[in-house]
């Protein structure tokens, strides 16, 4: 049965375009940080921003073959995978992704830091 939310395996082939996209947070264009407290805010601003990242390159999250995910210990998994869901839960073919469990990130108030690989085909 396929996952809806993330896949085990996903191969490219051919030539394209390799998009890698470090680690993005809760910062927005105004460089303030949205959501304190709240990983749900936190990671929807974290994928928006990596949207924004994918369309400077032609590409949008139908492209994404991997998401790195680093949430601080002590979360709620369950309420990042909703905010994720509400970015990406139409994709056809969701990325492999991988979820880390830290004690910090950059700066305290992060509570989820998110990376993504993308390719897009000629």
């Amino acid at each position: 049965m396929k996952n809806p939310a993330f896949s085990q395996v996903v191969t490219t082939q051919g030539s394209g375009k390799t998009i890698y996209i470090s680690g993005q947070n809760s910062i927005n264009e105004k460089r303030e940080i949205i959501g304190k407290g709240d990983l749900h805010a936190q990671t929807i601003q974290a994928l928006q921003n990596i949207q924004t990242a994918l369309s400077a390159c032609n590409a949008t999250f139908e492209n994404v073959v991997k998401l790195c995910i680093y949430m601080v210990q002590g979360q709620d998994l369950y309420s990042g995978f909703q905010a994720s869901q509400k970015i990406m839960g139409g994709i056809a073919n969701p990325p492999a992704i991988s979820v880390l469990i830290v004690t910090g990130l950059a700066n305290p108030d992060f509570l989820v830091e998110i990376d993504a690989l993308a390719f897009v085909p000629e």
